[in-house]
């Protein structure tokens, strides 16, 4: 009995009573009174959040709540026109929750698709049906790969090994017998049978667990933990300087009250970089909807920016680079061996395992039950990853029984064994090679393989997914080590490797060092190893993070769950078995390898452009602030009304922050993301604010009289908006024709707004005389070269 490490939230496990549902399962009766009666499994499994949860999240934040207050004030004090900052927060608002809404529908609609069917048995058959219409009693069949899904007691074994390593943290298998216990969470890994469910619902605490660990999520990300990190310090900004000039306009200044607190709020509002989380969450969220049009589910949100910033993918062969079906294409008897004898034992073997693996199920087609497989196992020894081969007992037709083996050569064999050579030969034309060897000991005994002698090679031909290879050169493009990590023989492997372009020679996994660190410098410098047992893999993964990779597996099999539970993206193919899908955090539902680049296209896509407009938004927040301390310093006017920095938001920010974060994007993700977007936004932020102030206080020396106000703001608008505009250029490179156009577009949209007269009275601009807006512009050229100079320093100096 196993008792869970009470570390994990867990009670131990306790002796239950033994099955009381017969051998046929349930009745459709006895059913119909479980569910009346709730006990069945109602744990609710969701995807993504509700749409009341999507609403809150959207809608009561914390800067929603500054700017809706002040937009209140601004409705009674002010013009429409300065009240146009909240309309755009409601427009962004109301765009937020429709593209989440819309990536919510795209998750549930693929979730239901990839949900798991355990096979429970009712009225003496086999149906399939949804985990959360299981109920107390019901009779649930497994077999090797299958997630138990909820806690109950072993009814039937048949050589049944149960991995409880998600739960306890041990990795051995664990023998299971009728009577015993098995729990929610963990996995068959080996063998078959069936368990009563014991508990189901909230009650199965390890399923509530596991429901917690898979649900999506929009949290625990370097992207959204930088943005909160950056919010933070915004808020430490914005509070002295927002009292600060509160003060000095409404209480120094001795300006009409509606003038003042327009032109405070005015001051406030561009501190607040109320866009950047909203086009956060829109481009993860159209990146969920395009993924899922290419059957792509992301059951993590994080794992759409961590793939991106993978390194190394570490690819499981079968099922990943080649299909999940095999041929056999040979059959060589050994020791004089009968082939038509050779050929009823291969169809006995097939027909005595209830659920074959892929390699069995091609024998099975290639020697259908007429060649010998109505015959009855005496015993049987299932398939196990880490062993490498199965087995049955057959009595023959002297009364004697006769146990066969069928699994790798290299295994079963002594090494100087002749056959090996032919197994070699055969290996080196990318060609896998079962051995069907006769047994000398029992099949439950410590070592059945122990002596086994050699009957017949089996040769079979795998499948090479079609887009491998493309794949393949897709990852070594953008500077990622793609890692062969297979259970099969490792000659077969490496050619199997090489036909996908793959260089290297393949290496034995059973040579490798056992120290942490020889394995380290090993899997360093190897890309193939065969002959890899289930927790060499989780190894190797670890090995690979201790030298500071990022790393990706991929896989479809029970004997990858452990690999991809620790490597930081986990990704599992559709038709993979159920606990594979439980632990990856990204489901390839169309079984294509080849989805994986659009998934880091999207990842790069998402970091690579959320790091560009939070430059943007950033660059304002700080000149907003810095020109709210000089307004404060200098006592004078605060030079903006709320409309002016509307505009100039709306020009240089909004507009094109939309278009560069939904930007197709392939540079390479960077680490460091709060650093990288500090070190432009802070000077670019302080020379902007710096130049406007000094075109403010120009124009305030040159203009006298009535409107001068007017002439003075429109002067410090110029110049703030071509330094902005600058801003946008140097965040939009490297330019393509669209981003060209893009800046100039919101250029000429500036330009209207200066020559359109009714334009000019709306937004409250008009530029008067001659020298002080050639001034403005002249400001703003010095400032712009200055721009330029300091990020180019700040590139070359502080490098990330």
């Amino acid at each position: 009995m196993t008792n869970v490490d009470a570390g994990a939230g867990l009670d131990p496990v306790h002796p239950v009573a033994p099955p009381t549902t017969g051998p046929a399962g349930l009745t459709r009766a006895e059913v119909a009174e479980r569910v009346a009666r709730g006990e069945v499994n109602d744990v609710p499994v969701r995807s993504s959040r509700s749409l009341g949860e999507i609403v809150r999240a959207n809608v009561f934040t914390r800067f929603n709540a500054i700017i809706g207050v002040l937009w209140v004030v601004t409705l009674f004090v002010a013009p429409i026109q300065d009240s146009l900052f909240g309309f755009v927060i409601l427009a962004n608002t109301g765009i937020g929750i429709v593209q989440e809404w819309r990536a919510k529908k795209t998750l549930d609609s693929l979730a239901v698709i990839g949900e798991s069917r355990p096979t429970v048995r009712r009225d003496g058959r086999a149906v399939q049906v949804p985990t959360s219409e299981i109920v107390l009693g019901d009779l649930v069949e497994i077999g090797p790969g299958d997630k138990i899904v909820v806690d109950g007691v072993c009814a039937e074994a048949d050589g049944l090994e149960v991995d409880e390593s998600l739960l306890t943290g041990e990795a051995d298998p664990v023998v299971k017998h009728p009577g015993e216990p098995v729990m929610s969470g963990s996995f068959v890994v080996a063998g078959g049978g069936a368990f009563q469910a014991t508990k189901v619902g909230r009650e199965a605490y390890a399923a509530q667990l596991a429901e917690e660990a898979s649900r999506f999520t929009l949290v625990h990300s370097e992207l959204r933990s930088g943005i909160s990190t950056i919010l933070k310090y915004v808020t430490w900004m914005m509070v002295p300087a927002a009292l600060g000039l509160i003060v000095t306009q409404l209480v120094v200044k001795s300006n009409d009250f509606k003038g003042s607190v327009a032109r405070t709020i005015g001051g406030i509002i561009p501190m607040v970089p109320e866009g950047l989380v909203l086009l956060t969450s829109v481009a993860f969220a159209i990146g969920v909807i395009r993924l899922g049009r290419q059957q792509c589910l992301v059951q993590e949100l994080p794992a759409i920016e961590g793939l991106a910033r993978v390194d190394t993918v570490c690819l499981d062969k079968t099922g990943t680079l080649t299909e999940g079906g095999m041929d056999v294409t040979g059959l060589k008897p050994l020791n004089g061996a009968d082939e038509g004898r050779v050929r009823e034992v291969l169809a006995a073997l097939g027909a005595s395992d209830p659920r074959p693996n892929a390699s069995l199920q091609a024998i099975i087609d290639a020697y259908p039950d007429g060649h010998g497989g109505d015959r009855r196992p005496v015993s049987t020894l299932p398939f196990s990853s880490a062993r490498k081969y199965s087995g049955a007992a057959f009595e023959e037709g002297d009364g004697k029984v006769a146990g066969w083996l069928l699994g790798a050569p290299d295994v079963l064999l002594a090494p100087d064994d002749p056959a090996l050579a032919e197994t070699g030969r055969l290996n080196e034309q990318g060609l896998r090679v079962l051995l069907l060897a006769r047994a000398a000991r029992d099949l439950d005994g410590p070592d059945p393989a122990r002596g086994a002698r050699p009957v017949a090679l089996v040769v079979l031909e795998q499948r090479l997914r079609p887009d491998a290879a493309k794949t393949l050169r897709y990852f070594a493009d953008q500077d990622v080590q793609a890692k062969v990590i297979s259970g099969d023989n490792a000659v077969s492997v490496g050619a199997v490797a090489h036909k996908l372009g793959l260089s290297g020679k393949a290496v034995d996994a059973r040579k490798l060092p056992a120290d942490p660190a020889g394995l380290a410098v090993a899997v360093d410098r190897a890309t193939v190893f065969g002959r890899v047992t289930p927790q060499q893999k989780r190894e190797m993964v670890g090995a690979l993070q201790s030298e500071g990779r990022t790393v990706a597996m991929t896989g479809d099999g029970v004997n990858d769950v452990l690999a991809l539970k620790d490597a930081d993206i986990g990704v599992s193919m559709g038709s993979g078995s159920e606990a594979t899908r439980a632990v990856a955090q990204i489901v390839l539902l169309n079984n294509s390898f080849a989805t994986l680049p659009s998934v880091v296209a999207e990842g790069r896509r998402v970091i690579g452009n959320i790091t560009r407009v939070a430059t943007l938004f950033l660059v304002k927040t700080v000149y907003s602030v810095l020109l709210a301390l000089l307004v404060v310093c200098w006592q004078v006017e605060y030079p903006f009304l709320p409309r002016h920095l509307t505009l100039l938001s709306t020009l240089t920010i909004g507009v094109p922050a939309f278009f560069l974060a939904l930007a197709p994007n392939k540079e390479r993700a960077r680490p460091h993301f709060v650093r990288r977007v500090m070190r432009y936004s802070i000077p670019g932020g302080l020379l902007a604010g710096v130049a406007t102030f000094v075109t403010y206080l120009l124009a305030r020396h040159h203009y006298t009289g009535a409107g001068a106000l007017s002439a003075e703001t429109s002067a410090a608008t110029l110049t703030l908006f071509l330094i902005s505009m600058w801003v946008l250029a140097i965040v939009a490179r490297p330019y393509t024709w669209w981003r060209v156009a893009l800046v100039a577009a919101m250029g000429v949209a500036f330009l209207f707004v200066l020559t359109v007269p009714w334009l000019q009275d709306f937004f409250a601009l008009r530029l008067v005389g001659n020298v002080m807006p050639w001034t403005a512009v002249g400001v703003a050229v010095v400032a712009a070269a200055a721009l330029e100079l300091v990020w180019r320093w700040v590139g070359r100096r502080f490098p990330v």
